[in-house]
């Protein structure tokens, strides 16, 4: 491989990323606003024990999007696994088709050839 190769991949790998930390970013923002809304009814909170239930709240809600995206990966990779080996045995069928037709228009002209003499 060359160094030109790995730029490619290397981009990706930052784009990754990136897109890792946005989507990160995005959901402690959910979170924060969910928080919110959520100690919102609860006027008897005082200031500092409102800001650790939204802690806590934003927190709990960045572990359950973790954990969801987690199972998401985890059955992407395995899908993935799966239609890689879908695509597999059909190329292998196709394969076997396409030569066996071969065979059959080979033979078939083989025939004819031999019965024009």
């Amino acid at each position: 491989m060359s160094g030109g190769d790995s730029h490619p991949s290397a981009a990706r790998a930052l784009v990754s990323e990136i897109e890792g930390h946005l989507l990160v970013a995005a959901t402690r923002a959910e979170g924060r606003t969910a928080a919110t809304r959520f100690t919102a009814p609860f006027d008897w909170l005082g200031d500092d024990r409102r800001r650790d239930v939204e802690e806590r709240f934003e927190a709990e809600y960045l572990a359950l999007a973790r954990a969801s995206w987690q199972r998401t990966a985890e059955r992407a990779g395995r899908l993935h696994g799966e239609y890689e080996e879908r695509y597999r045995a059909l190329r292998r069928r196709l394969l076997a088709g396409c030569l066996l037709g071969a065979c059959a228009v080979l033979g078939c002209a083989g025939v004819l050839v031999l019965r024009l003499r």
